[in-house]
């Protein structure tokens, strides 16, 4: 049953390490600690994507910032409450860490497939210059009950296709973990800034 569930939820990143540990929190005597890795777009640009990571996969007393590494694991989400209301934040759990030299030109850097049901009625819209999108809330189930929501996002014709979807269906989504800056409004004068993290997809199918 857990390898079935593993299999729905997975994910490939290769990059290098950009932040020292930061504590996250402790189960049944075992510590998690978050840190970030930079992984490089085609476009020359960088998503830089929250890993968390067990105090038994890796010496969470040491720095490995610049270090090249391939981590697979799963998307995982979770409620954070401030402000008055619950923001999801999303990570890359690591179950695999491995060293390696520069990753290879041409090498997929950053890879996530998951199947799950859409939870949200998805959101089609139009750019000013005419783009199709669309925003997806994925539900993926995890053992013992948990479920991980991920906010997808499709361009053009899988936009046009998902827009179509219901909530309850079941999706298999193929993509890419990206960040995404954005201004968040705190009062009439004070804004400040954010990252978003999602899936861009490039290939969804119903189930």
């Amino acid at each position: 049953m857990t390898d079935k569930i593993m299999e729905n939820n997975q994910v490939t990143i290769m990059g290098e390490i950009a932040s020292d540990f930061v504590y996250s929190h402790e189960i049944y005597g075992e510590g998690f600690y978050m840190m970030d890795v930079r992984v490089k777009r085609l476009s020359d640009s960088y998503d830089t994507i929250p890993v968390m990571v067990s105090e038994r996969l890796l010496d969470v007393s040491q720095s490995y910032v610049g270090c090249s590494v391939c981590i697979n694991g799963q998307f995982r989400s979770y409620n954070r409450h401030e402000e008055h209301k619950n923001r999801l934040v999303l990570s890359v759990f690591a179950r695999e860490i491995e060293f390696m030299e520069e990753p290879e030109e041409g090498a997929k850097s950053n890879q996530i497939y998951m199947d799950g049901y859409i939870c949200k009625p998805p959101i089609y819209r139009k750019t000013p210059l005419g783009r199709e999108i669309a925003d997806v809330l994925l539900a993926v189930n995890r053992p013992y009950g948990k479920s991980d929501y991920i906010p997808c996002i499709c361009w053009g014709r899988n936009a046009r296709f998902a827009g179509n979807f219901e909530v309850g269906e079941r999706c298999a989504v193929w993509g890419r973990i990206q960040s995404r800056e954005y201004m968040k409004k705190i009062s009439e004068e004070n804004a400040e800034k954010r990252v978003a993290f999602e899936v861009s997809v490039s290939k969804l199918e119903l189930l």
